[in-house]
């Protein structure tokens, strides 16, 4: 080999080869960080979400409990309906008539005495007539009860959101959706708006107590709590209501 003929030195000694080298070191570790990025991303993710999924389950336990405290008040009506019809009342201000069936004076009776003791809506008592699991009644002589019962319905649409306050610390709309449900009171919208308005009540009281369960039995937060109160999927008080709660919470 020449003496004028160059060394050729070692690929490892050359400039471009750590300039590739670099460029690799760099594409790993940014790849690696990426990586890094999207696993905490997805932790996260799951994370909120499992924290959203104990939180609605929570909210659906206290709404469960709630739907349980209203059938208990309608289980204890049911009992009182029984008492009822196992006893021999006599209503002395329902006069009989000689050319009206017995059984629709019968029924006439039943009605006016559900209407007395158990404050109940004019098409509960109708059903309550009528049902299988009632007073077997025809519907022709349940209607001629109803037809001839004389009764002040608003005023026991009262009485029911008396209850439903005292008892079960509702707020105003939720007492008026309970009134008006077919699976509930079955007072007509008239009547049960009387009700609401005429209620003696302090709702914000009851937004209160709602708020002290919601803090005890399932530790929320207070902006949590106060979302709770107001929405129309939960207890429905006002914001002003809600508000008095929040304030007021120890």
């Amino acid at each position: 080999m020449s003496k004028k003929e160059r060394i050729k030195k070692p690929f490892y000694k050359k400039w471009w080869f750590w300039v590739i080298a670099i460029i690799i070191v760099v594409g790993v570790n940014s790849k690696d960080d990426d990586i890094a990025d999207t696993n905490k991303k997805e932790n996260n993710s799951a994370v909120t979400e499992s924290d959203k999924t104990g939180s609605n389950e929570k909210k659906e336990d206290l709404k469960a409990e709630e739907d349980t405290k209203i059938e208990d008040l309608k289980a204890e009506e049911d009992t009182k309906i029984e008492d009822l019809k196992a006893e021999d009342t006599k209503i002395e201000d329902t006069k009989a008539e000689d050319n009206v069936p017995t059984e629709y004076n019968s029924a006439l009776k039943k009605a006016e005495l559900y209407a007395k003791t158990m404050n109940m809506s004019k098409q509960g008592i109708y059903e309550q007539l009528t049902s299988e699991y009632g007073e077997k009644f025809s519907k022709e002589s349940a209607q001629y009860a109803m037809d001839n019962l004389d009764f002040d319905w608003k005023a026991n649409a009262l009485k029911k959101a008396e209850s439903y306050a005292e008892t079960m610390n509702m707020s105003k709309q939720g007492i008026y959706g309970q009134l008006i449900s077919e699976h509930g009171e079955k007072f007509t919208e008239d009547e049960a708006q009387y009700a609401v308005d005429n209620v003696k009540a302090n709702f914000s009281e009851n937004a209160l107590a709602k708020a002290k369960s919601y803090q005890e039995t399932m530790s929320m937060s207070p902006d949590a709590i106060r979302d709770q109160l107001t929405s129309q999927h939960g207890e429905q008080f006002t914001q002003a209501e809600a508000d008095y709660a929040i304030t007021n919470l120890e």
